[in-house]
């Protein structure tokens, strides 16, 4: 173990769960800071550079949807190898995944370099304006860096799944960092920069400028500080990696790709590809149907999305903690303990959530006018819409925390049926009904969600009761590091390992026979009745919708 890496698969539960998702949500907040400190730059460049954004992004967030998939194979095989025992097989899934993944970059950088301007015109960008030409330049820089920024994400998943979240927070503050500090000088480079100036540096701005000529990038500076940051980043995590200072410890021979253990990857992370790509087309038909109503229910829309990010990070946190603590103890054969820790993960996300949409409830106007102050319509629809849906808070918490444990399970394609059922079954066609049909308007919408986010819980925790969803393990394999066997399926259930670490197994309630329940608790925890629209932020996964 590396001194980071935190036990899960012994001892107290609660704590452990804990220390080990909190440096997850405070990672998401430096994201959060991370896109508003580009957005507040290149809003500097003007309307074009911003709006170039908005056409740029659907491009971007498609690309990354994808990526965040298989770095969940990533976590899966390491946090289920590493609960076995199997550190061998740990060191040689995590080559195996970021070998795959790298080939997965080149192969989007390509194509994407390529379909850039097709893509950018097909969103909605008129060829020929300064939109659209900003647009392209923009994302043909992401697609160049695309191998970086895939690194990046990579390295946060596997170190997830070995139990050590505080290294990718610490590396996440230093891309953070580095990204506010390079933002200004390559989108305004010397001449109008805003922060030159508010530091009282405007002889040495005119100085620079006559020296270099640079005027920056404008929104192409933004997307080249991304990359630099993040490729930095995953230079440092690559490093951290072979040099086996973080646990995990790789060799090149790692990185040599097996067909089966592609093919595992593949089973494993293109369902949450898939439902995360499903996701952000889902989201872009729910705002056209919101568009119905008139550009003040959007703007309405718009801000509820940000405060749903916002509101959901302990949720997030907290459902990628759980799928480390669920797959290292399935790996473990501890599977009452792994139940055990969805439920407090629930208990936790179902309490603060209770907080946030009594707030939400009680104070729906001021909080809608803090985001756009002097728009009576659009501050009484966006009110609506936190009376509406904030009671629903703690439902969509408890849904993306069962979510986590499917995923920790190895069960990424039941994942992907709920995501799917979530909103394409769920909420949008209710959303057209009320909205059409009856004529609620964008209220109906609003009720829509609302009623997604309830059934989305109902179902995903019906079928967590039944307790199928444990089987879903992978790995069956002697700990000889010689690869994966043939016969072995990604999703079948792992074998105890004879004479591992954690041989006592589990009694008929799924707990430890050795064992005694943590925290003073009874065993067999279970998640509360709530539930959650996964969201998450650009260059970590989705939008919460």
């Amino acid at each position: 173990m590396s001194s980071r890496d935190v036990n899960v698969i012994d001892g107290a539960l609660l704590k452990p769960l804990v220390v080990l998702s909190l440096p997850i949500v405070l990672s998401q907040m430096l994201q959060v800071g991370y896109n508003l400190a580009d957005t507040f730059w290149v809003g500097r460049v003007g309307q074009e550079a911003v709006s170039a954004l908005s056409y740029s992004w659907p491009l971007v967030f498609l690309m990354i949807s994808i990526a965040g998939g298989f770095t969940v194979a990533g976590t899966v095989l390491v946090s289920q190898n590493k609960g076995a025992g199997r550190d061998e097989r740990v060191n040689f899934a995590a080559g195996q995944t970021i070998a795959f993944v790298v080939v997965v970059a080149a192969f989007f950088s390509v194509i994407g370099y390529i379909l850039t301007p097709w893509l950018v015109g097909l969103i909605g960008a008129t060829p020929g304006s300064l939109e659209f030409t900003l647009a392209v330049e923009y994302t043909r820089t992401i697609f160049v860096g695309v191998v970086f920024m895939f690194g990046f994400f990579i390295f946060q998943a596997l170190l997830r799944g070995w139990g050590d979240t505080r290294t990718p927070l610490y590396l996440m503050a230093f891309g953070v960092a580095l990204n506010v500090i390079l933002d200004p000088f390559l989108i305004l480079g010397f001449q109008g920069n805003v922060l030159l100036t508010a530091l009282g540096f405007e002889q040495l701005e005119a100085t620079l400028l006559a020296v270099t000529g640079f005027e920056g990038f404008g929104v192409q500076g933004a997307a080249i500080a991304t990359v630099f940051s993040r490729g930095v980043g995953a230079v440092l995590g690559m490093f951290w990696l072979f040099s086996g200072k973080v646990g995990i410890h790789l060799s090149l021979s790692d990185l040599k790709l097996e067909l089966e253990m592609v093919r595992r990857i593949i089973v494993l992370g293109a369902p949450s590809s898939v439902e995360q790509s499903t996701r952000a087309l889902g989201i872009t038909v729910l705002t056209a149907l919101v568009a119905l109503a008139g550009d003040d229910a959007v703007a309405a829309l718009g801000i509820g999305n940000r405060l749903n990010s916002l509101v959901f990070l302990p949720a997030l946190g907290l459902a990628r903690g759980t799928e480390t603590v669920v797959g290292q103890n399935l790996g473990s054969e501890q599977v009452g303990r792994a139940k055990r820790a969805v439920g407090y993960s629930s208990a936790i996300v179902a309490g603060v959530l209770a907080v946030l949409s009594l707030v939400a409830y009680l104070f729906a106007e001021p909080i809608t006018a803090a985001f756009i102050p002097g728009e009576p319509n659009v501050i009484a629809i966006g009110a609506d819409y936190l009376k509406i849906i904030g009671p629903t808070f703690l439902f969509i918490g408890v849904f993306q925390v069962v979510q986590g444990a499917f995923r920790g399970s190895g069960s990424t394609r039941l994942a992907m049926v709920f995501a799917i059922l979530s909103l394409w079954v769920f909420r949008l066609p209710p959303a057209y009904i009320l909205l059409d049909w009856f004529g609620m308007g964008e209220t109906g919408v609003w009720f829509a969600i609302a009623l997604s986010n309830v059934l989305s819980m109902i179902a995903a925790s019906l079928y967590f009761f039944r307790g199928t969803w444990t089987e879903r393990v992978v790995e069956d394999e002697p700990e000889d590091g010689a690869g994966p066997d043939p016969e072995a399926d990604g999703d079948e259930a792992i074998e105890p390992d004879s004479g591992g670490p954690h041989e006592g197994a589990e009694s008929g309630s799924g707990q430890r026979a050795d064992s005694q329940p943590e925290d003073g608790t009874g065993g067999g925890g279970s998640p509360d009745s709530s539930s959650i629209d996964e969201g998450a932020h650009p260059g970590e996964g989705q939008e919460t919708d």
